[in-house]
């Protein structure tokens, strides 16, 4: 079976109190809401409808993306710190409108974070993760839980964009989005999959 033929899924975290109110999370170690659980339940159902075969799952080590990974019943989890969140610096627990009143037109992708993590930094972090996906995409499908930011940076890069371009991706709490390969050339599959409830 050629490489082309196993997926990068990408799960993000269910929904938490600061991720509700738009709050940039990076090390602070929120828990998921009940309605996040509820999510990460959700998502679940919508992993297993991949087939997904033989796994290596890779979590942050935050433990918003381990319950999350548990609840989804991702089995055989290996935590991977270069799979948190960007570094936020002096904008931890600030919302970007909030940003804006000090740093005008300021966003994660474009602005400067003052003792956080530079986009640079981001995209050399991210690289990092998808060689090593890359190597284990010979054999096997990799699932990798973790956060919106760093997740859409994932993307971006993995598409071959700068990580700026993650801001085209827009994720969801407790979304799924699968990568893989047309031709041998790295494409998205499917992006933002969140799982529908009944009312």
């Amino acid at each position: 079976m050629s490489a082309s033929e196993f997926r990068l899924v990408l799960l993000r975290h269910g929904e938490t109190a600061w991720s509700a109110s738009r709050k940039h999370t990076g090390q602070t170690d929120v828990p998921l809401t009940e309605n996040g659980e509820e999510q990460a339940l959700g998502a679940g159902k919508l992993l297993a409808g991949l087939g997904l075969r033989d796994p290596l799952v890779l979590s942050s080590p935050r433990q918003r993306a381990l319950r999350t990974a548990e609840l989804a019943g991702l089995q055989g989890v290996r935590v991977d710190d270069d799979l948190v969140e960007w570094d936020y610096g002096e904008y931890e627990g600030l919302t970007t409108v909030e940003i804006q009143e000090t740093s005008p037109g300021w966003t994660i992708w474009t602005g400067v974070t003052p003792e956080g993590e530079t986009a640079g930094q981001v995209q050399a972090r991210a690289d990092r993760v998808l060689a090593t996906v890359e190597t284990e995409l010979a054999n096997r499908d990799v699932v990798l839980v973790g956060h919106g930011h760093f997740s859409r940076a994932l993307i971006a890069r993995w598409v071959e964009f700068d990580v700026i371009e993650g801001r085209r991706f827009f994720l969801s709490t407790a979304a799924v989005t699968v990568l893989g390969y047309d031709y041998h050339a790295r494409t998205v599959l499917a992006h933002n999959l969140v799982a529908r409830f009944d009312a």
